[in-house]
């Protein structure tokens, strides 16, 4: 059995637009690494970049389940002592809710080379708005 490798030509990327208005935000970040990684096509190869550009808007409408609003804690570190910071799913829709959806698709993405350069397709808006009509996205 051979190995499948795409052709230069079959690895034009599309780009897509995500709505994320109350759709669960796990789920969401499914659709959204598959898309990157391009698992959703037939010429998906582990290893050559075939996956698609991907615009996500409404992120601020994002649906959390539960009591995973005031429950769940986003935590980063600086580095140094006492550099624990630790925000709230509520404060961090409030402020940057786009953050919150960019850390759940990397967290399911692959840590190596070919998903760090996929995860820069990546475009999260918070509302309906989006600056991308040049790449002429389809809904997805």
């Amino acid at each position: 059995m051979k190995t499948y490798i795409p052709e230069r030509m079959e690895k034009n990327r599309a780009w897509v637009v995500i709505d994320a208005a109350d759709r669960p935000l796990g789920r969401l970040a499914v659709e959204v690494a598959n898309a990157l990684r391009g698992k959703n096509k037939p010429v998906y190869t582990p290893h050559v970049d075939t996956g698609d550009g991907v615009i996500v808007i409404n992120a601020a409408k994002v649906k959390l389940t539960g009591r995973k609003e005031q429950l769940k804690v986003y935590q980063r570190y600086s580095g140094y002592r006492g550099g624990l910071k630790e925000t709230t799913a509520a404060e961090m829709r409030a402020k940057h809710p786009d953050r919150m959806i960019k850390l759940a698709v990397k967290g399911m993405m692959p840590k190596n080379t070919l998903c760090r350069n996929a995860f820069k397709r990546l475009k999260v808006y918070a509302d309906a708005s989006h600056p991308h009509a040049a790449q002429k996205p389809r809904q997805g």
